[in-house]
């Protein structure tokens, strides 16, 4: 009896767990208010849908254009959860892999994650191809300040048409879409090497590998031997506001089309160009993997590229603004960099995108021949939600244009302004400084020099013109990095605030005194002020207003020694008021 007790326990204890295990709460990204599907361009005319290009664009282009335009290459969906486990599943209308291609490549999907500190992982799956095809991830791990959990973004088909997905995760589990970012995108035209061929998942794809390495949008417009520089193909480029076009159509170009390059290039550019003063970068042919056994195969895209460069030359005669080029060197393929010659295996992916990015970085200003600390990256370290209000500045920006400008991290997010924070101090006094001023707050609670940097990259200070920019950032790199790294972290800031607003005045507020950190920080504000360029900048020093003449902080003035209440911001506006007249 006690045995037959006991079998029943475990029974029920077994069936208990079991179904807990099975509750899995699905998500569909279809089913919600916003745009949900990453990389694609015509947002509002493919709401609902897995394609690349709109309705309309089937008379106006080639089928066997419009045909490839259902596969979702470069397409990604991201998402925030603190799930331990992550289910996808999903249905598409091809067969699952190619001669050439596996199934996971051709219609897997790929997940990477992104912890709070901006740093990204991908992530590994159990998987099963069939009618439902299912990728599941399992013991997912989470550092101690996510409380959100962590953004996930997950890359879909190069080179299949999805028509459902579903995301599931468990029921006690946190989870939520993430819109479409409102930033200008990079847009790619190309061929097969464009949209994916022959990569082993689609994270591999160079396309999504530079997506996922310098954050910007990107909008995967490679068709399978249809990139050929169709005039109709650039009329529709043109309606896509882009950050960077990249064409890159030589690999389709060759033999009997070689002829067509030069006019083709031409009027494609000069199209673009009458649309949008955007950045164009014109590609060459990557070559053959057998050129150095083939004295056909070097012939043939040796030809493509002389009509491409006579092209980019005549251009440039022409006067053509913001137009660049990548050679066939640069790309720098080797031998065994693909996989039957021509399309790449996910090494010649890499060395695709390696090639690519710092050319990007060139083009959009964001390289940096000094850095050596400060990467450019996200933060997620709670309590609000870091990348929603990004994306709410780019939205009030767009909305109406700030005359006065405020980069910082908490001291500046709670004081007051729009986007408005979930901590506010010092609305008074905001209000009383800034009164008649249009003024933007781009205070990030916990942001570091690295982080206010990735806002800057992605957008925070584009689309308008500013009469001032106040910098007040540093505090939260004091125990990560040396004062050497933290002035050189400003002074790069300072370049990049420059070069996107040419006609601003900057100001640099130094770093707001805190306890126990007094006098280091004293020493780093009268270097940072000596080595600052004066005709480029103003330097503002807030300690007299927040210290004593010792130098130590008035504690009245502050709530946690670190961040001002009421009164200490009283004091910092008063600080700020001659600047501001």
């Amino acid at each position: 009896m006690k045995a037959l007790k006991h079998l029943l326990v475990v029974i029920i204890c077994a069936t208990f767990t079991h179904t807990l295990h099975a509750q899995i709460v699905w998500n569909n990204p279809m089913n919600e208010s916003f745009p949900t599907i990453h990389g694609q361009g015509w947002q509002g005319e493919l709401q609902g849908t897995y394609y690349r290009l709109p309705e309309k664009a089937k008379a106006i282009v080639r089928k066997p254009l419009w045909d490839l335009s259902r596969s979702s290459a470069g397409l990604s969906i991201v998402f925030r959860t603190n799930a331990p486990e992550i289910k996808v599943r999903y249905h598409v209308t091809g067969g699952f892999a190619m001669a050439h291609m596996p199934s996971t490549g051709k219609s897997g999907v790929d997940l990477y994650a992104t912890d709070a500190n901006g740093r990204k992982r991908w992530c590994a799956a159990r998987y099963s191809f069939g009618d439902t095809i299912t990728f599941n991830y399992s013991n997912l791990s989470y550092t101690d300040d996510a409380g959100h959990g962590y953004e996930y973004q997950l890359f879909l088909p190069p080179y299949n048409e999805v028509t459902w997905l579903e995301i599931g995760v468990p029921q006690d589990a946190k989870f939520s879409f993430l819109p479409v970012s409102q930033e200008k995108p990079i847009v790619i035209y190309g061929t097969s090497i464009a949209q994916g061929a022959c990569a082993s998942r689609p994270g591999m794809v160079w396309g999504n590998i530079i997506n996922r390495t310098l954050e910007h949008p990107v909008i995967n417009l490679g068709f399978s031997g249809n990139g050929q520089l169709e005039a109709e193909f650039f009329d529709l480029l043109t309606e896509i506001d882009a950050k960077l076009y990249i064409i890159d159509c030589m690999p389709n170009m060759t033999n009997n089309r070689t002829e067509w390059i030069y006019e083709r290039t031409l009027n494609g550019v000069k199209k673009l160009r009458q649309k949008s003063k955007a950045p164009i970068l014109l590609v060459e042919h990557n070559g053959y993997a057998n050129e150095f056994s083939s004295s056909a195969a070097e012939d043939s895209y040796r030809k493509t590229n002389i009509e491409l460069r006579k092209a980019y030359d005549d251009l440039i005669a022409e006067g053509i603004q913001e137009l660049h080029y990548l050679t066939k060197e640069e790309i720098g393929f080797t031998q065994d960099a693909t996989v039957e010659a021509i399309h790449p295996s996910d090494l010649g992916m890499q060395i695709y995108a390696d090639a690519y990015i710092p050319k990007i970085k060139e083009i959009l200003n964001e390289d940096s021949e000094t850095r050596t600390v400060f990467h450019p990256c996200t933060q997620q370290r709670d309590p609000y939600l870091w990348k929603e209000r990004h994306e709410q500045v780019l939205k009030l920006n767009k909305e109406k244009a700030p005359e006065i400008v405020l980069i910082g991290n908490s001291i500046t997010h709670y004081w007051a302004g729009e986007p408005k924070a979930h901590i506010v101090r010092g609305e008074d006094s905001w209000k009383k400084l800034f009164k008649g001023k249009e003024v933007r707050n781009l205070g990030f609670g916990y942001d570091r020099i690295e982080n206010a940097l990735w806002r800057i990259y992605h957008g925070e200070l584009d689309g308008y013109q500013a009469e001032k920019v106040i910098l007040l950032m540093g505090t939260n790199n004091l125990d990560k990095n040396s004062d050497d790294e933290i002035i050189n972290g400003i002074h790069e800031l300072v370049r990049a605030v420059r070069h996107r607003q040419p006609k601003a005045q900057i100001y640099i507020a130094g770093i707001l005194p805190r306890e126990g950190k007094e006098s280091r920080i004293k020493t780093l504000n009268q270097r940072l002020k000596s080595q600052l360029p004066a005709s480029e900048t103003v330097f503002i020093d807030l300690s007299p207003e927040v210290c004593h003449a010792d130098g130590r902080i008035m504690k009245e003035l502050f709530s946690d020694g670190l961040h001002p209440n009421k009164e200490g911001y009283q004091r910092i506006a008063k600080s700020l008021e001659k600047y501001i007249k």
